[in-house]
């Protein structure tokens, strides 16, 4: 009977420690620490939500920087990856649609032909932005010297690996595209 009633104390100690203490001084801290980041990030504009800088969202607007495809359709519930492999019809037909509405290059960064893992992913390379620069200029109907800004905000925008080692250089799509229209 002793070692069930020190299993019980044991059990509802560790139960409120991590169900309750842990959880709230976690919440607590980050809310104070990384305001932004705890709330997720929201980018609001003119008091109107506009998305989140954590996440992609799906454009397909010329006018606009494209994100990475995501196999979910940009959807958090059921986001992930695709799992098709190097042999998928359905990821070359996926692939070769995607490179044909990006205008048949022959060097278009693989970051805007395939599908990141979460398909949620915010950023593209520094490569992929600098592609779409064209696209979005005559969409926009930018004469020569507004897509030579246009170019300066794109390289503006870039965000090195965190601490100089950590990741590759990106481009957040949300971000850029809302700088794009206050241009």
């Amino acid at each position: 009977m002793k070692n069930i009633l020190t299993a019980l104390r044991v059990f509802l100690v560790l139960s409120i420690l991590t169900g309750i203490v842990y959880p709230v001084a976690m919440t607590l801290l980050s809310e104070s620490i990384f305001t932004k980041n705890a709330d997720g990030s929201l980018i609001v504009l003119n008091g109107k939500l506009v998305g989140s800088s954590l996440l992609a969202q799906k454009t397909t607007d010329a006018k606009y920087f494209w994100p990475r495809p995501s196999a979910g359709d940009y959807a958090t519930v059921s986001s992930g990856a695709s799992n098709q492999g190097i042999l998928s019809k359905s990821l070359a037909d996926a692939v070769a649609a995607r490179r044909e509405a990006l205008g048949n290059g022959t060097n278009i960064p693989p970051d805007l032909l395939y599908a990141s893992g979460s398909g949620l992913d915010p950023h593209i390379s520094p490569e992929a932005a600098r592609y779409q620069i064209a696209r979005v200029a005559a969409a926009r109907h930018y004469d020569a010297n507004q897509m030579e800004k246009l170019t300066m905000l794109v390289e503006a925008r870039i965000e090195r690996p965190q601490f100089g080692i950590f990741g590759d250089p990106r481009v957040n799509v949300l971000e850029l595209n809302l700088a794009v229209d206050q241009m």
